[in-house]
């Protein structure tokens, strides 16, 4: 008899805690429909009502934060955004934050009963500025991790775009990790192997596909070379300042000495929000992949003192 082999999206959980030196907590997948037909996808972590709700940057998905998520070992929600995971791709390619903000309002209304410590990454803090500057019934506190709506997206975006531009299937998900890496992005090849499951998904063809629409947009923009078409929806506009501006919440812009936020970026930040705390990591864009347990460690200290 064979050796059964777990492929579930949960599979990789056991080996991260047991790194971390922590139990598993319990873990569902939650899908809300919404009234436009279609749905919003999450993770709950926990069997109490959360506190905590984490908002992954663009390209990734809710999975991106497993590891803070079991460092940190509080109930939580980590949602996947439009367009992202196991939630729905949009007709309409509006993948800006404040129309992302209101799919996360949806879940919040529907899956918490408490205002959230919102922590988001990248486009998922844009998202969360806009959430708290339209319901700030629903935040209690804003963690910005790494980003904000000035920052100069010619370094690191510009690669994202060249690893997910080009085919959007592939025969084996072997193809996509080498590519990761031979780009610069994932860790270890374990790590990256498991990033790109999460990421991925079979088709019916057999085929391997990422999960998330970025992709797909990316690689249509290239092969049809339109003039002043993109290489994925533009995320960062005028109205982000305007909703970290309005945020009435305690703000926290994390900024990651490897990341796309530079000094000048987060003094702009207090200079335009003087209220707005900036704490500097040692870590990449990807804070919640390479500073787990620090980041686990300051959202902790927050939810204490909420």
């Amino acid at each position: 008899m064979g050796v059964a082999i777990d492929i579930s999206e949960f599979s990789y959980l056991p080996a991260q805690a047991e790194a971390l030196g922590v139990p598993v907590p319990p873990v569902e997948r939650l899908t809300l429909p919404l009234p436009d037909g279609r749905t919003v996808s999450a993770l709950r972590f926990g069997t109490e009502p959360a506190r905590v709700t984490l908002l992954h940057g663009a390209g990734l998905n809710a999975h991106t934060w497993d590891t803070t998520a079991l460092a940190l070992g509080t109930p939580l929600l980590a949602i996947d955004l439009a367009g992202h995971g196991d939630s729905s791709w949009r007709d309409d390619l509006d993948y800006t934050p404040r129309t992302l903000a209101v799919d996360v309002a949806a879940a919040l209304d529907a899956w918490t009963d408490v205002p959230q410590i919102v922590v988001g990454q990248s486009l998922g803090g844009l998202t969360g500025a806009a959430l708290a500057a339209s319901r700030p019934d629903l935040v209690a506190e804003l963690i910005v991790v790494d980003i904000t709506p000035g920052i100069d997206t010619s370094a690191g975006p510009a690669a994202l775009r060249e690893f997910y531009a080009g085919p959007v299937d592939f025969a084996t998900r072997d193809e996509l990790v080498d590519k990761a890496i031979a780009l610069g992005f994932g860790g270890t090849r374990p790590e990256t192997e498991r990033g790109v499951f999460l990421n991925t998904r079979v088709r019916p063809d057999g085929r391997i596909e990422w999960k998330h629409h970025f992709a797909h947009l990316a690689a249509q923009a290239l092969a049809s070379h339109a003039p002043g078409t993109p290489a994925a929806p533009s995320v960062l506009h005028e109205t982000g300042w305007d909703d970290l501006a309005a945020v009435r919440a305690p703000l926290t812009l994390i900024r990651a000495t490897r990341g796309f936020v530079s000094e000048a970026d987060a003094a702009d930040l207090q200079r335009r929000i003087p209220t707005a705390r900036v704490v500097v990591f040692d870590a990449t864009h990807n804070v919640q992949e390479t500073a787990p347990v620090k980041l686990a460690e300051f959202v902790a200290a927050a939810s204490a003192s909420v």
